[in-house]
């Protein structure tokens, strides 16, 4: 995740994350966010084409997406995002929770992440059509939880709604974006939310076995 270390995209209050590792968490969750949410500006092209990969797998993905903003244009990437999330009567992907785990939109997890969002204070922007469990609105909404935007950073609460509302669907809707036909510029953006789920789930997975471990040193165990 060093590769965001130097990105100039916005996310969240400055220095409010609590160390390097969560703010390059913070970065790259507002990263996916700003390019699903809607077509990407130009500004946002521009910032794009300025991210540096390492030799990860993950940071050679992003060394794709910035070669990939440099060759496009806002007006191409316009029509690849219509196309894929769009479309005529529907696009390529529908990026939307619902549908990626039940087949229909506006059902049950669209009603359990309202009622998260709820507990957290987050409302609906006033003319906001979106379903809240679109992509980029989940992604925004774990960067927040990691910035302090919404109270102090808790890795016990951002587990939850990683576990609740992201990890059952969101790596299958990723790796579809970077093996979608209509994927171009997209596609490294395909390929770096399949990378950041895997890292988040393992990460996530090591705390869930800490916390175990912990429990066991206290004698709390079953």
């Amino acid at each position: 995740m060093t590769a965001l270390a130097e990105g100039t995209l916005d996310h969240g209050p400055a220095g409010a994350a609590g160390d390097d590792a969560d703010l390059l968490r913070a970065r790259a969750y507002t990263l996916l966010a700003q390019l699903l949410a809607r077509p990407p500006s130009a500004s946002l092209l521009a910032a794009a084409s300025g991210l540096h990969g390492d030799g990860t797998p993950l940071g050679q993905a992003l060394d794709a997406l910035a070669g990939a903003a440099r060759r496009t244009t806002e007006h191409r990437t316009e029509r690849e995002y219509h196309t894929l999330f769009i479309g005529v009567v529907r696009g390529e992907l529908v990026p939307y929770a619902s549908f990626y785990r039940t087949g229909f939109l506006h059902d049950r997890p669209l009603a359990r992440v309202r009622q998260d969002l709820q507990a957290l204070g987050v409302e609906r922007a006033p003319g906001v059509a979106e379903p809240e469990d679109h992509v980029a609105t989940l992604c925004e909404v774990m960067a927040a939880l990691i910035d302090g935007s919404l109270g102090p950073p808790d890795v016990a609460q951002q587990k939850r709604f990683f576990d609740r509302h992201i990890a059952p669907w969101a790596g299958r809707f990723f790796a579809d974006l970077e093996a979608a036909e209509a994927a171009d510029f997209y596609r490294p953006v395909g390929s770096i939310g399949r990378l950041f789920m895997e890292i988040e789930t393992d990460a996530f997975a090591l705390v869930t076995t800490a916390a175990g471990q912990d429990k066991e040193r206290e004698g709390y165990a079953p």
